[in-house]
Order: C-alpha cells, then structure tokens, then sequence
C-alpha cells in the first residue's frame, strides 16, 4: 500500500501526535508498505528516518488551544501544493491525524480523491475542532461523509469525538516503541548518588499539573530528605515561574532539565525510581506513563479519565485526585517508603507495556485500512448500480 500520514501540527517540534506518526511511519515501512508523511514545518526536520519521504506544506504558527499552544498551519492557500502531492503520489490511503484540524488535515480530507481514514487523538476542546464558528462546524459535518474509518486512540477519546463527529469507530490505542523504551537502556550518571528520583516529563503547561508537584514534593522533601524532582521538558515562561517558586520557597533538589531529545528520554526514565504524572485533565492516552512502565518504573499519576484507561489503581501505579496536593504528597510518600511495592508495581507496569508494542498497534491499523478500502469499494459499487435519473422523469 502507498499510504499518506497527515499531520496538522508543525513536523519540526514533536509532540504526542507527531511521534505518534513517527513511529507508525517506522512499522508501515518495516512492513513493506510506501509511506509518505506531510505536515506543515518551521524549518526541515531532524528525523533521518523520513529523509526524502517528508512532504512539507504550509507554516505552522502557535495557537492558544484547549489550554496547551498548538503550532499549526493556518492559511487558506493550500489548495495547490494538496492538489499537486496528491496527484503526483496517488496514495491508497490517507491517514489524518486529527482530520478536522484547520486547515491542512481539513482541507486534504476535501481534495483526496481515495480512502481516508482519521485518527482522533483529543479530549476536551470545542467542537470543529476547538474552533467555534458555525460555518466551520457546519462543513466538519459535511466532510466527516468522506472519511471511511474512525479511528479514536482510548474510550474517552472516543465519546469526546463521537459527540461531534458521528461515525463507526474503532479504538486502536497509541503504541510504544519496545525497542527504543525498555529496562536495558543506561540511566543519567549524574543521577546515580543513591537518592530516590521522581521524574516528571512534559511540556510546561499549567494542564500538566507540575505546580501541585512540586507543592506536593515540598512536603515530602520536609520528611525524606534523600529524594530529588528531575523535570523533563519545553517551556519558558512557567518554568521560569517554577524556578521562581523554588527559589522563594528553598525547596532543595529539584532539576530542571529542559527538552531532551527523543534518543534520551529512555535514560531519564531509567534514572527514575518513580514516574509522576499530575496532569488536571484533558489528556485522552497516557503515553508518558507506558513510556515510564516499559522501563519497570511505578507511576503516580491524576486519577483523570486517559490516564485510568492505561493504569490501574492499586496495580501498575497509584491514582490520586487532581489538584490535590495532600493527597499526591501521601502517594508519593508511601512509594519513596516501600521500595518493594515500587519493585512489584514496577513489573506489573512491564506487562501492561507489552500490550501497547507499535508492532501489535501498526498491524491492528494496518487491518483498519483493508477495512476502510472494501468498506469504499462496495459503497462505490453499490453507487455506481443505482439507476441514472433521466430528464423529465
């Protein structure tokens, strides 16, 4: 198959949709399909592994978005380049990331002439997506006729999609690359001094939660001195007010770490002795928490709707309400204290992961798209036989 993976947001700066396609984009070659990825970009990508098969169209710009920045392609001219790539490529299946996205995804989705199928990665936003002009929602609901499979990666996305784009869905989750995420990785030397880590890893979004961590890690710290907070990830202004509250407050052994690149990650994961996670809401999947499992780390995570669909309370981590600082101070405390119940929850987390390999996952998507393509070709059969209306009948 010649497959065309369509993301809205810019291809340059990753993100949980963007490796999501990246690591799709691995498997389908792996499987000997044709893959094309089109995205729009502020500068050429440093992903060696789509060298040649990138199809960049548009400019992405930041947006205010569902209380996060999105960095999307906004302009209404991009009819030519969509035209010409799908032309020139004559894909049997596009795969839109978010299909109703303004304006790339959107307006790929009204000009592919072959089966398309959408992916629904979010939860919470306003319908359209997130846009709120009525024209808008009106031609979301026009072209949802030309999409020939549903695809929502957890339940909640699912209900969150199906409220505004009616369809027959399938829930095929994200996936984790085993291969890149797994125990044998080494950790950051400079961590390894015997004291207990607790990585948190994200952008720095007030959605994240990472103000209550660190009110919550100032009480623990009060009682277990030997702990540290390592934070992983973008973010200027907050973190600069994170620094700021630090500082004021003497809370000591907190490290701020910045982006790290992809190649890394696995090591800060490794480094850890727990991973947390105490996002207030809207995250439909909890990638970062498969990514921490696959390493045998125990998670303490927000007891939020994505999240309860890849943890369980009690099993793989510990759930605790959102914003409840008290309360994300006392889960944290009973795992810095029991090293055994980290061990346990830990290996529990390692079979929970192996369910989420992108082998099973591609595979599972691999299956959707013959779905779609006999799905529209007996709809194309069935139109075609329909007697042809004559004049004056």
């Amino acid at each position: 198959m010649k497959i065309a993976l369509v993301s809205p947001y810019d291809f340059a700066h990753p993100g949980g949709v963007v490796n999501h396609i990246l690591a799709l984009d691995k498997q389908f070659c792996a499987m000997g399909h044709e893959v094309r990825i089109i995205a729009p970009a502020s500068e050429a990508p440093v992903f060696t592994q789509i060298k040649g098969r990138f199809i960049q169209i548009g400019k992405p710009r930041s947006v205010p978005m569902s209380g996060s920045i999105a960095r999307i392609c906004l302009s209404v001219r991009l009819a030519k380049d969509i035209k010409r790539a799908l032309e020139a490529e004559k894909f049997d299946i596009v795969h839109l990331h978010e299909p109703f996205m303004p304006m790339l995804c959107s307006a790929t989705l009204r000009f592919s002439p072959t089966v398309n199928v959408g992916t629904f990665h979010a939860l919470g936003g306003r319908p359209g997506y997130y846009i709120s002009w009525p024209l808008f929602y009106y031609i979301m609901r026009h072209r949802n006729r030309k999409l020939h499979g549903h695809i929502a990666v957890s339940k909640p996305a699912y209900e969150y999609a199906f409220k505004h784009v009616p369809g027959d869905y399938q829930i095929i989750p994200n996936g984790i690359d085993l291969e890149h995420f797994h125990p044998g990785v080494p950790a950051v030397e400079r961590f390894r001094d015997g004291m207990i880590n607790i990585l948190f890893v994200g952008r720095m979004e007030k959605r994240k939660g990472l103000d209550y961590l660190i009110r919550a890690y100032a009480k623990l710290k009060a009682e277990n001195p030997a702990v540290r907070l390592i934070v992983v990830g973008p973010g200027k202004v907050l973190r600069r007010r994170y620094e700021k509250m630090v500082k004021q407050q003497a809370i000591g052994d907190i490290e701020f770490v910045g982006r790290v690149s992809y190649e890394e990650l696995p090591m800060y994961y490794k480094t850890a002795d727990i991973y947390c996670s105490p996002a207030t809401g809207r995250e439909s999947f909890g990638i970062v928490l498969l990514e921490a499992m696959a390493l045998g780390k125990p998670i303490v995570a927000s007891r939020i709707e994505g999240y309860r669909y890849v943890v369980t309370d009690g099993e793989e981590g510990l759930l605790v309400t959102p914003k409840d600082v008290d309360g994300l101070a006392a889960a944290l405390k009973k795992l810095v204290e029991d090293e055994n119940l980290r061990q346990a929850m830990g290996s529990r987390g390692l079979i929970t992961a192996a369910k989420y390999d992108w082998k099973l996952v591609a595979c599972r998507i691999e299956e959707f798209y013959h779905k779609a393509m006999q799905n529209h070709s007996r709809r194309t059969r069935a139109g075609s036989s329909r007697p042809v209306k004559q004049q004056g009948d």
